[in-house]
């Protein structure tokens, strides 16, 4: 691969205090979309709104990424890290900060796509920046085990102080638990989030830009796809997230078919959060020993066999045993995948990469729950994991052939390092 536009990690270790300070920014970035996401629909509900109307909200925080993704990869290409997160920052603070001064649906919608998108835009360039840091694929697979426990913290973060504000803002107020002061006042934290983001950020030290040849023809993302080992990986992925997206729609059913209550079904969907997250701060310590293909392969093929039984788990304890493992597995994947992405791609596209990819993670995210469904309704639920389950483990196959070691992508699109 050509020296200037390889994906080969050069530079030294990135020193600690700053990947501290760039986890905690992209923490209080996501926790306001992950808060904005819970208050929200609840403010729509306590309106009045059909459920309806709350998926289609729901829905917008992740549409707005499908669609900025790959602009925003390109953007983070040209411009590295503070001037994209200085925007992101910007946009969630005002989707917040509208949503405090008139909190009605349509506005709603708007925030929606604000924080959804600013927050997806920022993450795109924390990972670009955070993976040219790195100083070699070890340090790739260190760097993104740390930087992917961010969104699990911010995905408690941010509901749970939003909650809190909801129940007792309004009290504090004069008024009543779960009022409209109460949904003012959490909105209103959501806003102020994004601004401590940019406090953590603002002084991080940018990279040299990427060289590139002068002659170098421009393309588009989708070239990036030309290369067997971009399909690849973009399949393992596409698998790997939907199974995500299996467990959260089909867990609170089948616990709801068995007559749990909503307590116990969110202590299961927790206990996968928790091992989840659990398995990230693991990882680093064991990433010169770890390789990525045999983690996403291993992964799979577990996540496979527990989406067989899943069904057949009639206890709480059992369907909670089941919920940690598929945790563990799943959680695993990440930090391999974005390693491997930025070591198979040309230095110069990383942003593209990473939009590509986030953008097919969203568009399955809105997606393939409304295919759950369908499917469901018509065959049974427990059908939607056996199905996706045989799909997984199909994908062990393309999974185990992955190997970082590629030929040239498509040529990089033609930019001058002085941008």
């Amino acid at each position: 691969m050509n020296p200037s536009t390889a994906s080969a990690p050069s530079r030294a270790p990135a020193p600690r205090y700053e990947l501290a300070r760039l986890i905690a920014g992209q923490v209080c970035l996501h926790a306001c979309m992950a808060g904005m996401r819970m208050a929200a629909p609840l403010l729509a509900l306590r309106e009045g709104y059909s459920p309806l109307a709350v998926g289609v909200l729901l829905a917008l925080f992740a549409l707005t990424q499908v669609f900025l993704s790959l602009p925003a990869g390109r953007f983070a290409d040209r411009h590295g890290l503070k001037r994209p997160v200085g925007w992101a920052v910007a946009a969630a603070a005002t989707g917040a900060g509208i949503a405090v001064l008139f909190p009605i649906f349509p506005v709603l919608c708007v925030s929606a796509m604000l924080t959804g998108g600013a927050t997806g835009s920022a993450v795109i360039a924390l990972q670009r920046h955070v993976g040219r840091a790195a100083g070699s694929p070890t340090e790739l697979k260190k760097l993104f085990s740390w930087l992917a426990i961010g969104p699990a913290v911010s995905n408690f973060v941010g509901p749970f102080t939003a909650g809190l504000l909801i129940d007792h803002a309004g009290v504090w107020l004069g008024g009543q638990a779960a009022d409209l002061n109460g949904y003012r006042g959490a909105f209103l934290l959501m806003a102020l989030l994004p601004l401590c983001a940019w406090l953590w950020v603002r002084h991080t030290v940018e990279l040299p830009p990427v060289a590139v040849h002068a002659d170098a023809k421009k393309g588009n993302a989708w070239e990036l796809l030309r290369e067997p080992m971009m399909r690849r990986l973009m399949l393992v992925n596409w698998l790997l997230s939907s199974c995500w997206d299996v467990h959260t729609f089909v867990v609170p059913v089948i616990g709801h078919e068995h007559g749990f209550s909503a307590s116990v079904i969110g202590a299961i969907l927790g206990a996968f959060a928790i091992a989840a997250t659990l398995v990230r701060v693991v990882m680093p310590w064991f990433a010169a020993v770890i390789v990525e293909r045999v983690v996403v392969t291993l992964a799979m093929g577990v996540t496979a066999v527990l989406f067989a039984v899943y069904p057949f788990m009639a206890t709480p304890l059992v369907m909670g045993a089941c919920s940690v493992l598929l945790g563990l597995a799943l959680g695993s994947v990440q930090p391999m995948i974005m390693s491997m992405l930025h070591q198979i791609t040309p230095e110069a596209r990383h942003g593209e990469a990473l939009g590509l990819r986030m953008m097919a993670i969203n568009g399955s995210s809105v997606l393939m729950p409304m295919l759950f469904g369908t499917v469901g309704a018509i065959i049974g639920v427990s059908s939607v994991f056996w199905f996706v389950g045989v799909a997984v483990g199909l994908g062990t196959r393309p999974a185990w052939h992955l190997r970082p070691a590629a030929p040239e992508l498509a040529p990089p699109t033609a930019r001058k390092t002085a941008e």
